[in-house]
């Protein structure tokens, strides 16, 4: 909030962040939405506000420690020699967890929650296939999958029994 209050530059991207998010921004800041920018594009307004000596906040969803494209973002700035911070949200996984009044880790049942995705046009390394890491039996948070639910289903019925409890959730924290 403060820095979308402060910054008279804000990216957000907005197929996943609510445009309510950005009712604090001031009236004259430049908001742009970063849903179909490249990367150099991106940069660019990065390189012109260095020029000009205005911060940017640059609007993610959820926890960028995960699954975020916050690397490759930070990589370049370090290059351009900006200073950049990372303020953390909170997790989709989490505020799906709120949003259905669960806890992801009860005592005798499950102790350990894995975060992972399904294996789709991004690989997942040997060792952490679903159905590998559903051994375990832990709870089970996937992110970016939704689009493979069908191969979910068949590689976990394989180890969960039938009557074991899943949750699909998409925009937890939205109002709608």
């Amino acid at each position: 909030q403060r820095l979308i209050k402060d910054c008279p530059i804000i990216f957000y991207t907005g197929s996943l962040v609510p445009r309510e998010v950005l009712s604090w921004a001031s009236a004259d800041a430049e908001i742009l939405d970063s849903a179909e920018m490249h990367l150099d594009e991106i940069m660019e307004i990065f390189r012109r506000a260095k020029n000009e000596i205005k911060d940017v906040a640059r609007v993610h969803t959820g926890d960028p420690s995960l699954f975020s494209s916050v690397a490759e973002q930070t990589r370049r700035l370090d290059e351009l020699e900006i200073e950049w911070e990372v303020v953390p949200g909170v997790s989709s996984f989490s505020a799906g967890a709120a949003a259905l009044k669960q806890e992801l880790t009860l005592p005798e049942l499950s102790q350990t929650v894995i975060i992972t995705r399904m294996e789709g046009r991004t690989p997942v390394p040997e060792g952490e296939k679903l159905k590998d890491l559903a051994k375990h039996g832990a709870t089970m948070a996937l992110f970016l999958s939704a689009n493979l639910i069908g191969k979910i289903v068949s590689d976990l019925k394989e180890i969960y029994p039938e009557d074991y409890p899943v949750s699909v959730v998409q925009k937890a924290s939205w109002k709608d």
